[in-house]
């Protein structure tokens, strides 16, 4: 019973948020909740640092969510999208807060993007 109990305990705290992304929204579902924001309304990106890295994003709803920022540098389709639609925010005037956090993760995505090519090419 204990090691059920330690086992099922694992697995939450464990278990990976999945991030989905589309026109002007991000969600991200964890075991028990999802959360969505409005990318193209964006107010505020934060990177916070601690034990693991989070990026922060609120919207004009008063929505919230907070991603790894490595599953942006993993997937640079989910990271197109955002940065589209924080760029839309930034020019109706909406995203206030965030444009250094946003460089930080184009300047990673970019510097992975650039590493994979040079690997899959042979040239590393």
């Amino acid at each position: 019973m204990l090691w059920a109990g330690l086992a099922a305990l694992l697995f939450v705290v464990l278990f990976p948020h999945r991030v989905t992304v589309g026109e002007g929204w991000l969600a991200s579902q964890g075991l028990l909740r999802r959360r969505r924001v409005r990318t193209d309304l964006l107010v505020s990106v934060r990177c916070l640092d601690g034990i693991s890295q989070r990026l922060v994003l609120r919207d004009t709803f008063g929505d919230r969510v907070e991603i790894d920022p490595k599953v942006l540098v993993n997937n640079p389709d989910l990271w197109r999208r955002l940065d589209e639609d924080a760029h839309k925010a930034a020019a109706c005037g909406s995203l206030t807060c965030g444009q250094t956090a946003l460089r930080r993760v184009s300047e990673q995505v970019d510097r992975e993007t650039a590493l994979t090519v040079f690997k899959v090419s042979g040239l590393e």
